[in-house]
């Protein structure tokens, strides 16, 4: 919803702390006790800087950390173009450094979030405003830092907890248990003081991209789920639990069309959508059409701008789309490609290359040039290999100066509740019924593949749910959440001609704390095997 956003983050004019690295740089532009305004206007400018730190950079290099590093996608050179230093090919061999770029981007951005959230804290403390005012902003703002929080303990592992600002001494890491501990207790805390999704879209509107009671029951689902990788224990009761406690709320509901979620125009109307980041195609944008289209096809969905040809997902990811009539499989492309009907599907008229008679025909198989390492080469045959995702449906609205979509993008929905919910119960907790539905792994999944259109399923296990996990939620930033939880994380899918082999020490299922930290911050501690 870009107008959300734009209200949000235009608005926001207080400079953001750029990260961990530098605990007191000082904030040259902010609201203190004697300028401190009262009105809503102020107060969703003042907090606009926590959101469009997030959508910064989730849409890309945090993205880049949760796939690129799994089977879902892959970002593969040719003829060395794409390489970049190598820094895509490192994230899928699982070869990276605490160096690489993009790791140091993400600890930096997320404690960016996190330091802004406690400025803000600090700021609306000191603010001469209603009690009433300040404790919902305050609960607004603990709810995101405790998202941002989340973030790092999954992608980091053993991070430092930090609630005040400016930060007095150096933090030092404290144990994934502890930080898990306190997210659980912070969220648990808001959770009373946050809104309810409303059965007014006007409502809606105004809560759209923010904390809800939805929100803190979905990060608790998934937290919940996960906690045998956390902090060793089994909480799959606790994840059947925060899911009917979304779904009670009738106003979460499927959307009749899988499409809808993920168009350029979604928002606030989507009837699944639990939390959502807001973009539009200059602030920031997401990356799914620049990067992950195939350049050819670009005239023939409406737009003509120069984009990449480089990401795409693996043949053996693909191969799960193979489900009769499944309108998940349309969301990529494949083999002979067609002009789109604008409505999510195809016309029977070929798109060719151009100036030619030949149509275009995508293949799924990534084939590599001997000794060059994950290169496709660059040849109009290598570069149609790979299968793209449409997901994110491609914007019309696509600019040249920013080749960037404005397709707002899904953290959590329903149809994520519902394969947690079933994946939960898979693995011992105990079914129950919610607003007079019987909430089996069976029937969770065959709501989603009815309205898929898919073929239902006659059963289901913990194998076949992470495959439904897989085409429901492709590109959505589970995958390696997902892989490690199951944990196959370090299995290899090797391509033809591949001459380089996966590192499958299972310390990677943390990324390192980067190199730059480490040696401004003498307190962190590293991940183990860096």
């Amino acid at each position: 919803m870009k107008k959300i956003y734009s209200l949000l983050a235009g608005c926001a004019v207080i400079a953001a702390v750029s990260s961990c690295t530098k605990l007191d740089v000082p904030v040259e532009s902010q609201y203190v006790k004697s300028n401190f305004p009262s009105t809503t206007a102020d107060y969703n400018a003042l907090t606009g800087t926590m959101y469009s730190n997030l959508s910064s950079n989730f849409a890309v290099n945090y993205w880049r950390l949760q796939e690129l590093s799994t089977d879902e996608a892959i970002l593969p050179a040719r003829d060395g173009n794409f390489d970049d230093g190598g820094q895509y090919r490192q994230l899928h061999y699982h070869t990276w450094t605490a160096d690489h770029p993009t790791v140091t981007a993400i600890w930096q951005w997320g404690f960016s979030g996190i330091n802004t959230c406690n400025r803000l804290l600090t700021v609306i403390d000191a603010a001469n405003s209603p009690a009433s005012v300040k404790t919902a902003y305050t609960a607004e703002i603990k709810a995101m830092r405790a998202l941002y929080y989340y973030f790092m303990m999954d992608t980091y592992g053993n991070v430092p907890i930090i609630t005040s600002f400016p930060v007095a001494n150096p933090p030092a890491n404290q144990p994934r248990a502890k930080v898990f501990d306190f997210i659980e207790s912070e969220l648990k805390a808001v959770l009373p003081l946050l809104p309810a999704k409303s059965n007014s879209l006007a409502t809606n509107t105004m809560q759209y991209g923010r904390p809800t009671k939805g929100m803190v029951f979905a990060l608790l689902a998934k937290m919940y789920l996960n906690a045998p990788v956390y902090n060793g224990t089994n909480r799959n009761q606790d994840v059947v639990t925060m899911a009917d406690s979304v779904q009670r709320n009738t106003n979460y509901s499927l959307d009749a069309r899988f499409r809808d979620i993920f168009l350029p125009n979604n928002g606030p109307q989507i009837n699944e959508t639990i939390f959502a980041i807001p973009y539009d195609q200059q602030i920031p944008g997401n990356q799914f059409t620049r990067f992950g289209f195939f350049f050819y096809l670009a005239q023939a969905y409406g737009f003509n701008v120069n984009l990449s040809i480089a990401m795409s997902t693996t043949p053996e990811f693909y191969n799960r789309f193979n489900i009769p009539n499944d309108f998940r499989t349309k969301t990529w492309l494949a083999g002979p490609q067609y002009y789109p009907d604008g409505n999510g599907g195809f016309t029977s008229q070929p798109v060719y290359y151009p100036n030619t008679t030949t149509q275009i025909n995508i293949n799924p198989v990534l084939t590599l040039v001997p000794g060059k390492p994950m290169d496709l080469g660059n040849t109009i045959a290598s570069q149609s290999e790979g299968v793209r995702s449409i997901k994110y449906y491609p914007d019309p609205q696509i600019i040249q100066s920013t080749r960037l979509n404005g397709n707002d993008v899904p953290v959590f929905r329903l149809g994520d509740v519902y394969l947690m919910k079933a994946e939960a119960i898979l693995r011992g907790a105990t079914p129950t019924v919610i607003n007079g539905d019987a909430q089996t792994p069976l029937t969770l999944v065959n709501k989603l593949r009815a309205r898929a259109g898919a073929q239902t399923a006659q059963s289901i296990d913990l194998n076949s749910l992470l495959d439904e996990r897989a085409r429901e939620l492709s590109w959505e930033a589970w995958r390696r959440n997902d892989l490690i939880r199951y944990g196959i994380f370090e299995k290899e899918y090797p391509l033809p001609n591949d001459n380089l082999k996966m590192n499958t020490d299972p310390t990677r299922r943390l990324y390192p704390i980067p190199s730059t930290e480490l040696k401004t911050n003498p307190n962190l501690v590293q991940n183990q095997g860096y």
